[in-house]
């Protein structure tokens, strides 16, 4: 397929947003699981504010690859069936609870509305931060099921492809919340890191299954069955045009094999290794800028790895063009 980049910023930017206020969540939680100090809410307010930004630009870039970005209101209309109609809807959900979220702790809405068990008394920042949770992962669903979901490009349609999305995606937010805390000092940036790394590398056997699984693909469509001639040695001489067209441009990549290898080397490097060996640099020198670091270098690297998973795929219709595909 043909990766739009317009598609890679969005699926990106909201994962690493979502992965950001999960971050902030679970950090709420530790606090309050180990009696630790109260966190300053404005940290929490910020974190959410910065997390509502990334899924604002995932937004935005959306609109980018559509036709009629006028009519993008009607997406919504199928969600009975379809994924996209659901990410649709799930999308401003999440983004209003990351609102919420972080004005409850601007304006410090800690007073309990209920207690759970004798020890866990839930006031609305919680409340609004397990909501948004739910939400969350309902969005990480919906996002990665737009191509799970595609059964005739077998490279997407398996359960690997939620679990990259997941996964990589919290790691992504897990390490911008180690960032952010290290730039302010915060002291649960021991606790980001860690947690970052422990999804780093749960989103690398994801992905190590998932390319294991496409380097042994069997697929079901090919020259032979595409033409009904069940001769093994069928060759294309000509796509029947003199140039390119919507089909050439729209389901191929246009890359050469090498170069695909090249990008999937990159991404290989740098959303994993890269960004661990940087935490544990920062764990031992106690730097505020290396975690940065090590979110931007996986960022870059999710970029590169998103691009080879759109590419990655191998659309039935380019049987039919292979002098030019």
């Amino acid at each position: 397929m043909h990766p739009a980049f317009s598609v890679i910023f969005l699926t990106t930017l909201i994962g690493a947003g979502q992965g950001l206020f999960l971050a902030m969540v679970t950090g709420q939680l530790y606090a309050i699981a180990r009696f630790l100090p109260v966190q300053a809410d404005q940290f929490y307010a910020v974190g959410s504010l910065v997390a509502l930004v990334l899924l604002l630009a995932g937004l935005a870039s959306s609109f980018f690859h559509l036709g009629r970005p006028e009519r993008a209101w009607r997406a919504a209309a199928k969600w009975r069936t379809s994924w996209l109609s659901r990410e649709v809807i799930v999308l401003p959900i999440v983004m209003a609870l990351v609102f919420g979220y972080g004005v409850a702790h601007w304006m410090g809405w800690t007073q309990p509305l209920f207690q759970v068990g004798e020890s866990l008394q839930v006031d609305a920042t919680l409340l609004l931060g397990l909501l948004g949770t739910l939400a969350s992962f309902a969005l990480f669903l919906c996002t990665a099921m737009i191509y799970a979901g595609v059964k005739f490009l077998q490279e997407w349609h398996t359960p690997l492809t939620v679990t990259n999305f997941t996964f990589l995606g919290a790691a992504s937010g897990f390490m911008l919340a180690a960032a952010y805390s290290a730039y302010i000092g915060n002291p649960l940036v021991s606790f980001f890191g860690t947690w970052a790394v422990i999804l780093t590398l749960v989103g690398l056997a994801s992905r190590l299954a998932h390319l294991s699984r496409n380097a042994h693909l069997k697929h079901k469509s090919t020259v032979q069955t595409a033409i009904g001639v069940r001769h093994t040695a069928v060759v294309q001489k000509a796509q029947g045009a003199t140039g390119g067209s919507f089909n050439t441009r729209e389901f191929f990549h246009g890359q050469s094999q090498s170069t695909f290898a090249r990008v999937r080397l990159v991404f290989l490097v740098l959303v994993f290794p890269v960004p661990i060996l940087l935490i544990g640099a920062a764990y031992v020198t106690e730097s505020p800028t290396l975690p940065i670091l090590a979110f931007v270098t996986q960022y870059l690297g999710l970029m590169a790895e998103r691009w080879s998973f759109f590419a990655e795929a191998r659309h039935p219709q380019n049987l039919y063009y292979q002098s030019v595909a």
